[in-house]
């Protein structure tokens, strides 16, 4: 392939073929990049090769022809981006596993979203410690894979400290329906992504016990700000958080019974266990593992977020659903914009 339009990006690797790595594939297939994807599962890299769709995590969607399916990372050594897709829970591992395959200066887009278990550590530390020869980026927004995978319009937050890099590759996966824009501030955008997973727990939680439209726009309101405070303490900036990559996907997620964290939070308000919650899924929702992790990690920065509190208390069993209501209802009054200053 030439160097066209595209700038120095030729070949892109996409590591996680879930609906999101698979539709993020398609993106970059549709951008005229040679396009690798690695799968856990043989049967995924086989329907992807074999069938041009991916049967198990997107059934129903085709696929380009020229993505190639594959289960070795030996097969993305020549690559000039990657799009890394692993759940958060694994990306750790992933990126251990495809390190020796990893050039310095690699730009590795990260596109999973969550706080890490046990280290409390956001997607770009894991990076950080993981493979640091790399070239670090965030993807996030507002975007459901199939939407992606078939061409729907859509818009997200590219975030990138080298502004230069970030607007080069925003510049490579482009597409008239798909519209990356540009963003210096990795923390803002990757808090967002974290947080608003487990505020579309909540959410569903709300719509499953029949609380209310009011009660809904209420819940991503001060959801939006338990993100922003979260973000500032962690060195993000509240106007990353007020654009696609936070506030633009907490709308979606919270307002959607397609989000499977959403889905998950309806089971709950309608009087399911987390286990028959998650009985028969196969995609992670991801705002279950990270509820735990990000409800420790407002604690040791000192922040207040009572609503990600109450859902990784109900994931935990700790509190009963009514209960975890009734102790945010009963939180004392006070002015709206005082905990943003």
């Amino acid at each position: 392939m030439t160097h066209s339009s595209k700038g120095t990006f030729d070949r892109a690797a996409v590591i996680g073929a879930g609906a999101w790595g698979t539709a993020l594939a398609q993106v970059c297939a549709r951008a005229g990049l040679s396009t690798t994807l690695w799968a856990r599962e043989a049967e995924v890299v086989a329907s992807v090769n074999e069938a041009h769709e991916n049967r198990l995590f997107l059934p129903g969607v085709e696929l380009d022809p020229a993505i190639a399916g594959t289960g070795d990372f030996a097969d993305l050594a020549g690559s000039d981006l990657v799009l890394m897709v692993a759940p958060a829970q694994h990306l750790r591992a992933t990126l251990s596993a495809f390190a020796p395959h990893a050039r310095e200066g690699l730009p590795v887009l990260l596109c999973a979203k969550g706080v890490e278990q046990g280290s409390l550590k956001l997607m770009t530390e894991v990076l950080a410690e993981t493979l640091p020869q790399a070239a670090p980026a965030v993807l996030s927004g507002p975007s459901f894979a199939g939407e992606v995978a078939r061409g729907l319009p859509t818009a997200v937050t590219l975030a990138c400290p080298d502004e230069a890099l970030g607007r080069a590759l925003a510049e490579a996966i482009a597409l008239p329906a798909f519209r990356p824009y540009y963003a210096p501030d990795m923390v803002g955008a990757e808090v967002g992504g974290a947080i608003k997973n487990v505020l579309a727990i909540a959410c569903g939680v709300v719509e499953g016990r029949g609380l209310g439209r009011s009660a809904h726009a209420a819940l991503i309101t001060r959801g939006f700000a338990e993100m922003t405070r979260l973000a500032v303490a962690l060195g993000g900036k509240p106007e990353t958080v007020a654009g696609l990559c936070g506030l633009g996907d907490l709308v979606l997620t919270c307002s959607s019974p397609q989000s499977r964290n959403m889905s998950v939070g309806l089971a709950l308000g309608g009087g399911q266990t987390l286990e028959q919650a998650l009985a028969g899924t196969l995609s992670v929702a991801e705002g279950v593992a990270s509820a735990p992790a990000v409800r420790q990690l407002a604690a040791k920065v000192g922040v207040e977020t009572p609503i990600c509190e109450a859902v990784a208390a109900i994931l935990a069993g700790e509190v009963a659903v009514d209960a975890a209501i009734e102790g945010l209802l009963s939180r004392p009054l006070k002015d709206e914009r005082e905990d943003l200053e």
